[in-house]
């Protein structure tokens, strides 16, 4: 079975940075579109960024010029670098397969928590 493991949450002050990476155990992400979703509670599910196979990034424009995806596919990893967080980028951050980049996504791991505080 695939796994998808997300870490790098944390809670950090208005302003600052983390980096949350996707890792991933037996599968290769190499042919895979790989996107980060984020859910708060109480709000719905909302896609963050992807990059694709090719390494073509597309971003929400919540998040656009604040965030950056990048892949490392010799490490089988997946990283979004969050910075200029904001008390509204406050959620659960799962990292998970897509098709094309299109908010269909396949596989998830269980999230990271990240909180922001003003």
């Amino acid at each position: 079975q695939v796994q998808l493991a997300e870490s790098g949450g944390g809670s950090v002050q208005s302003g600052g940075s983390l980096r949350l990476s996707c890792a991933a155990s037996r599968f290769t992400l190499d042919y895979y579109a790989v996107g980060w979703f984020r859910q708060a509670p109480g709000k719905e599910r909302e896609g963050v960024s992807c990059i694709s196979s090719s390494g073509n990034t597309y971003y929400a424009d919540s998040v656009k010029g604040r965030f950056t995806i990048s892949r490392d596919d010799a490490k089988n990893t997946v990283y979004l670098q969050m910075g200029s967080l904001e008390p509204e980028d406050t959620a659960r951050y799962y990292c998970a397969t897509e098709e094309f980049c299109s908010g269909h996504y396949l596989q998830w791991g269980q999230g990271t928590q990240v909180t922001v505080s003003p």
